[in-house]
C-alpha cells in the first residue's frame, strides 16, 4: 500500500510540474486560427533562443506559417561573441523556411530570460503591439511568460511551448538533464518572485 502511494505521489508530482512549466494557451486550438478567443491571430509570435534553439525557431515558424501572427521575433544574444547572434541564425532558419525577411525581427543583445523580455519590449515599443504568442521551450514556458508579461503589461500573451525537442519530453522525469531543467526553472521562479532575476 505504501508502495503504491509513494509511487501515485511520484505521478502526481511529475504531472503538475509539466503543467506548471509548461502552460499552452493554444492546446485547445486546431492547426490555424479560429473564432474562439484563444484561438484568434495574434500581433506577433515571439521566440527566445535556448536550450533547443532550432525547435523553438521551427515551431513559431510553423505558427507563422498558420497564418497565427504576420510578425515574427527572434530573441537571443550569440553565445561567443565570435559567432554570429542566436536571433540572426533563428531569422536564417526561418528564412530557409519560406518566411519573408521583412516579417522579422531580431533582438540580438538578450542573455538571459529577463533580458530577452526587455529587449523584445525595446523592440516593439512603437509597433502597437496588444497580443503576442510566446515561444520557447516546455520547460521555460512559465518563466519566460512572468517575465514578458512583466515587460507587456497590457498585451496578451499566450503561451506556446515546443511540445519535445532534445532537452525536453513526455519522459522529461526519467533523465538527469530533466530533473535538472525543471528543478532550475522551479528555482528561478521563486528567485523571480523574490525579486531576484537574472
Amino acid at each position: 500500500m505504501r508502495l503504491l502511494a509513494l509511487l501515485l505521489f511520484a505521478v502526481l508530482t511529475v504531472a503538475l510540474i509539466s503543467k506548471y512549466l509548461g502552460p499552452d494557451d493554444l492546446a485547445q486550438c486546431v492547426e490555424t486560427p479560429s473564432a474562439e478567443e484563444s484561438c484568434q491571430p495574434a500581433d506577433v509570435i515571439v521566440a527566445v533562443s535556448g536550450g533547443d534553439t532550432t525547435a523553438r525557431t521551427i515551431e513559431a515558424v510553423r505558427l507563422y506559417n498558420n497564418g497565427w501572427a504576420p510578425k515574427l521575433v527572434f530573441s537571443g544574444a550569440a553565445e561567443d561573441e565570435d559567432s554570429p547572434s542566436n536571433a540572426a541564425v533563428m531569422r536564417g532558419i526561418a528564412i530557409a523556411h519560406g518566411v519573408p525577411n521583412d516579417a522579422i525581427s531580431v533582438d540580438e543583445f538578450g542573455r538571459t530570460t529577463k533580458e530577452n523580455a526587455e529587449e523584445t519590449a525595446d523592440l516593439l515599443d512603437d509597433k502597437n503591439i496588444s497580443s503576442m504568442i510566446l515561444v520557447t521551450s516546455s520547460y521555460h514556458q512559465r518563466r519566460t511568460s512572468l517575465e514578458f508579461g512583466q515587460r507587456f503589461e497590457a498585451v496578451d500573451i499566450r503561451n506556446h511551448p515546443v511540445a519535445q525537442d532534445s532537452q525536453w519530453s513526455l519522459w522529461w522525469w526519467m533523465t538527469p538533464v530533466g530533473w535538472y531543467l525543471a528543478i532550475g526553472e522551479l528555482a528561478r521562479i521563486m528567485l523571480f518572485y523574490l525579486g531576484v532575476t537574472r
